[in-house]
């Protein structure tokens, strides 16, 4: 019987504790059938790779990130490179010129942290986009900025001047909105622009996942679709299916439901209350392609914005300690609905007050209905004392840092976190000292998201001033490494699966021109991702490994003769 594909001639770094390191591997209907096969087995392929001393590693696999809201951005006005307010009225002008006089100028990617928390001046965006509404989207995902034209129209079917629960409408010493819009308050202004049409949604997620190809990355969980700020449209969980079936979802995909897109679902009257889809759909439908991960809760805000709850204030922020997004005891109730109905519960909680609440919630969960198949997780971790670092580990929760944020936003964190936060913001060394899972993640695009800077990030932990950001949490590039292979795997329910190159796993893995794991700190970055193959398919940089068929007596001799070299 012929077996698929034949890969020799490589350095494979197999994440198997039992063998570490192998020179070729053999693939049969998407998985691995054999690493260092013999021979005989080898000569059995119907094709090779020969990958000429590339590095091998299991595909990364990034489990916090946002592709839709990725994929619209690079559709969008790109406002990322800014780094003056001018800059940004200049873009604005520049995506503004083609538009129709009444359509609305939409950008992405500003980041008040990078322009020392400056924020664009409502009239200056009227002036420079004609006239037109503006809708800028911070990169934090927790605020957005609107001009005076875009302020008007929300007015005309909003109180502006109204509390909102979790939000804020910030104004100016003369009580006029500055057109800042926070937290909840962004729900303002995406009434009037979403739902998005599905085919939107599916362009956006074909940008994405082909981008994420061109990075090595071949898994991605996406923290939060169809409700709440974060998602696009109610159906958008449609649109990754319509994705997949048109060819479109590059990667493998588990996207978390918001708990705001789940409601009661009626049952028997023996049924206990729970909050979920109809017809009971819950986590874990689907397959290794596409399958529902855990209920997406936020609890609080932004640290980059300063709405993250805290248990001591920002710096220089005279009582500010962040807020909660909803009441903590809604917070609980609605979590509690979710969990009976079987939806693993994924926390978003920065502030070390929020994680109080989470852990909470979480552990109540588990001792009242036992584990769900997924692990129960919290996101970020911006501030996370000690105690909560046992707790976590203990009950097995998976808490799910962002170390790039350290690369691209650590000075301005520092500032408000001031030097003893610092040390406990986003943690990693102590979670594997405690024996809890450190998986890989960027949070996408509020941060870049390519796995090799992120990996940099985790052992350097360096600011943009270049100043050492907790350095008691650095870990070694092997361990970054497994953040992004095991410790990701194991944080998506997909640890006996995924991962590792070992038989029976998914053949899904990256070519590397050089080995990451060997090279000083500040070249990991520089580490250059040559191919993307994903259940035995190479989906990025197949003209550089070249399939060659082997059905010639020569060719099996010479793989016979190679697949032993490669296995001394």
């Amino acid at each position: 019987m012929l077996v698929d594909l034949f890969i020799h001639h490589a350095r494979i770094l197999t994440q198997d504790p039992s063998y570490p390191v192998a020179g070729s591997l053999l693939i049969h209907d998407g998985k691995v059938l054999a690493v260092d096969p013999d021979p005989d087995l080898a000569m059995r392929a119907a094709q090779t790779i020969d990958a000429h001393g590339a590095t091998l590693v299991p595909g990364f696999n990034d489990i916090h990130a946002h592709s839709v809201w990725f994929g619209l951005g690079l559709l969008e006005a790109n406002l990322g490179a800014a780094r003056s307010l001018d800059e940004v009225y200049r873009i604005i002008a520049e995506a503004a010129a083609p538009l129709a006089a009444d359509e609305w100028v939409i950008a992405s990617g500003y980041s008040p942290l990078l322009l020392g928390g400056q924020q664009p001046d409502r009239d200056r965006l009227d002036e420079a986009a004609g006239g037109r509404p503006v809708w800028i989207k911070h990169s934090s995902g927790h605020a957005c900025t609107l001009n005076g034209a875009a302020l008007d129209r929300v007015a005309a079917g909003a109180d502006l001047s109204a509390p909102i629960d979790g939000g804020l409408v910030a104004t100016g010493d003369d009580g006029r909105p500055t057109g800042l819009l926070e937290e909840n308050a962004m729900r303002l202004v995406q009434d009037i622009m979403l739902p998005y049409p599905l085919e939107t949604i599916e362009r956006a997620l074909d940008l994405a996942t082909t981008h994420y190809l061109s990075e090595g990355i071949t898994s991605v969980t996406d923290a939060g679709i169809a409700g709440g700020w974060i998602g696009y449209s109610p159906r958008e969980f449609a649109a990754y299916q319509s994705a997949r079936d048109k060819g479109l979802l590059s990667v493998r995909m588990q996207p978390m439901m918001v708990l705001d897109a789940l409601h009661e679902v009626p049952g028997h009257a023996a049924d206990p209350a729970s909050r979920g889809l109809d017809a009971g759909i819950r986590t874990g439908l689907g397959d290794d392609w596409l399958r529902l991960g855990s209920v997406k809760i936020f609890s609080d805000g932004s640290l980059l914005g300063s709405t993250a709850y805290v248990t001591e204030e920002y710096v220089g922020c005279t009582h500010n300690h962040g807020y909660l997004q909803m009441d903590a005891d809604k917070l609980r109730e609605s979590a509690l609905e979710a969990y009976r109905a079987g939806w693993a519960i994924a926390m978003h909680a920065i502030g070390d007050h929020a994680i109080d609440h989470a852990i909470d919630i979480i552990t109540e969960a588990q001792d009242t209905y036992g584990r769900n198949a997924l692990p129960n997780r919290i996101e970020h971790g911006g501030v996370v004392r000690p105690e909560q670092l046992d707790r976590i580990a203990e009950a097995g929760i998976v808490l799910v840092p962002q170390p790039h944020f350290i690369t691209e936003f650590g000075d301005g964190m520092a500032r408000l976190l001031g030097p003893k936060r610092t040390a406990l913001s986003y943690p990693a060394k102590s979670l594997l000292a405690r024996g809890a899972v450190l998986p890989g993640s960027s949070d996408r695009p509020v941060s870049n998201g390519r796995p090799l800077d992120v990996m940099q990030s985790f052992v350097e932990r360096l600011t943009p001033s270049g100043e050492v950001y907790g350095p008691g949490e650095r870990i070694t590039a092997a361990e970054a490494l497994a953040a992004y292979t095991t410790g990701s795997a194991a944080a998506t329910g997909a640890a006996d699966r995924k991962g590792r190159l070992v038989p029976g796993y998914l053949a899904d893995l990256v070519f590397l021109d050089q080995d990451p794991t060997a090279v000083q700190p500040a070249r990991i970055g520089a580490t250059e991702v040559l191919a993307t193959m994903v259940g035995g398919q190479l989906r990025f940089g197949a003209d550089k490994f070249p399939a060659r068929a082997a059905v010639a007596d020569r060719a099996a001799v010479s793989i016979h003769e190679e697949v032993r070299e490669d296995a001394k």
